[in-house]
């Protein structure tokens, strides 16, 4: 598909070509489109007295209508995006994934646990047998009926030793998938788990039918695969056996790579594209100055923390680790990476979990305490480290050099290495200092991926005995109580030595032309309302 064939505006819903729900541009879009991204920003704050004044929120009027087409550009992607959801790391894999497939289990917009292909999962009395049954007719793309037997292989397939996916090593104790009925399923595990749904609703967790071909993916998503060209885009069109009661109301959607977020805003004010993903913060204001742009503010778990290798110096020393997270100003941190689109954070993830331990003092600021801790432990003169950073995520970079500055006065110095994305990914787990983001998850599987010393993502070496037993203990308990309560001691220990700066959650930011409906907040941290695309129509405007 070429740039102009992507550009067209001749997508229709219902028939109706698109322009008809789009006006000429405001003067606000000419004025950001003038002379470039920044010039056309600069002009436009200028003339705002520093901030834009946001136009009228306009609203889709009556309910989801069906038909036509939208495009959604995001920032990212490269020669190893993929169309395997259960190795999904990267916006578009990921949007590729919920839009594909299904699984068992869903995170609604609230982060709360909903049925999908299960219509219920129960454990037995001590958690190391869950029975699954599954919902009466669905169908994958291809029009096969689902069956127990391609749940199992999907979960097989998983766990393969020999091609181990993203979630293996969460199910590493799964011994056993037996089915034991028409539309039941048994998960026999080698140890108790307690947790073990909540994986089940994870987006790499797909169901997939047994003979599944990457190459030519069928899935139980509310779309099915037209198109896919790796770090440029994804056609996608509506499965006609797709299983859901709502949705999709969408003909098609396609998926766009761009380089650079002054790509992405431009291609939204041109209306090349209909909405995008992770909008830099700070230019909320001025995106909202225009009338035809709605802005999408959803408060999240997710996190664009500080990785310290706890087991390489300097940061083998706890003093150091503390060191450092009380050289952060956290308040500043949200407000100048997140313009205040955030939540001060506390070394601690999961804050969406009952068990979140909101009552610890709230770190602050301290430079003397900073440079005493870094004296103690044998840097009297400070200490020199490399911060390595890449733009993974909305913020990251500025979130690097806004650290640096704040922390140079407790004598720690740092030295920004910005690398590309390839150069940056292909040995993240190694670097002694550097930054990494999470989507919104509860404690128990955050743990599993980046925090247990055989998960896939242990960032920070961290590998901690009295750690390891709280979260093994938690998982095998079976009452609620006790397992908070678990949860939050094994919370204190990153509070009180872990190797994470959990300095604040990112508020997940998007924006989309004022023409589409569905779009409502929505907590996991993935983009527009969790990328559950089957949700939005286009509308008539109010």
């Amino acid at each position: 598909m070429t740039p102009e064939e992507r550009a067209r505006n001749s997508n229709a819903r219902g028939g109706v070509p698109r322009t008809a729900h789009r006006a000429a541009l405001t003067a606000t879009r000419r004025a950001v489109l003038g002379g470039g991204l920044g010039i056309g920003f600069m002009t436009l704050l200028t003339a705002c007295g520093g901030r834009a004044v946001a136009g009228p929120q306009v609203v889709v009027d009556g309910p989801p209508q069906e038909g036509g087409a939208i495009s959604i550009g995001f920032v990212g992607g490269g020669a190893s995006d993929t169309l395997d959801g259960a190795v999904a790391t990267n916006l578009g894999d990921i949007a590729r994934a919920v839009n594909l497939y299904s699984t068992l289990l869903m995170f609604d917009h609230e982060y709360a646990l909903q049925p999908m292909l299960a219509t219920s999962t129960a454990p037995n009395d001590d958690a190391t047998v869950w029975t699954v049954e599954l919902r009466e007719g669905v169908r994958f793309s291809d029009g096969r009926a689902l069956t127990p037997r391609d749940v199992i292989a999907s979960f097989e397939r998983i766990i393969d030793p020999e091609d181990p996916k993203s979630g293996a090593a969460a199910l590493a104790h799964l011994d056993a998938i037996v089915e034991t009925g028409p539309r039941t399923i048994e998960f026999r595990l080698s140890r108790s788990d307690t947790a073990l749904d909540q994986q089940f609703a994870m987006y790499n967790s797909i169901i997939v039918p047994a003979d599944f071909d990457t190459a030519n993916p069928v899935g139980t998503g509310p779309f099915m695969l037209e198109s896919f060209t790796a770090a440029q885009s994804t056609v996608l069109r509506r499965n006609p056996h797709y299983w859901g009661d709502d949705g999709p109301y969408l003909d098609e959607v396609t998926l766009l790579n761009f380089n650079d977020t002054d790509a992405l805003i431009n291609a939204l004010l041109s209306n090349q594209v209909d909405a995008v993903a992770q909008i830099p913060p700070a230019l909320v204001d001025v995106l909202e100055a225009d009338e035809r742009i709605n802005i999408l503010d959803s408060e999240t778990g997710a996190y664009l923390p500080f990785t310290m290798r706890v087991d390489r110096a300097p940061f083998d020393d706890a003093r150091v680790r503390e060191a450092f997270r009380l050289a952060v100003d956290r308040e500043g941190m949200v407000e100048q990476v997140l313009s205040g689109r955030g939540t001060v954070g506390n070394d601690m993830y999961a804050v969406f979990d009952a068990a979140y331990p909101a009552d610890l003092p709230q770190r602050t600021q301290n430079i003397a305490e900073a440079r005493r801790l870094l004296t103690e432990a044998g840097y009297p003169d400070g200490v020199d480290v490399e911060l390595v950073t890449a733009p993974i995520q909305s913020g990251v970079v500025e979130a690097a050099q806004v650290f640096a500055e704040q922390v140079a006065e407790a004598g720690i110095r740092v030295t920004i290495n910005r690398m590309d994305l390839t150069a940056y990914w292909t040995d993240y787990l190694n670097y002694d200092f550097s930054q990494t983001f999470w989507y919104t998850r509860s404690f128990l599987p955050q743990t599993m991926a980046g925090m247990m010393p055989d998960a896939p993502f242990n960032e920070t070496g961290w590998d901690d005995p009295e750690f390891i037993a709280l979260v093994d203990e938690a998982r095998a308990e079976t009452d609620d109580a006790r397992r908070d309560a678990l949860t939050r001691e094994a919370q204190e220990i990153l509070y009180d030595r872990g190797g994470l700066i959990v300095w604040g959650f990112a508020n997940q930011v998007d924006a989309y032309q004022s023409y589409l409906g569905g779009l409502v907040p929505d907590r996991s941290g993935l983009p527009l309302s969790g990328f559950k695309l089957h949700e939005v129509w286009i509308g008539d405007v109010a």
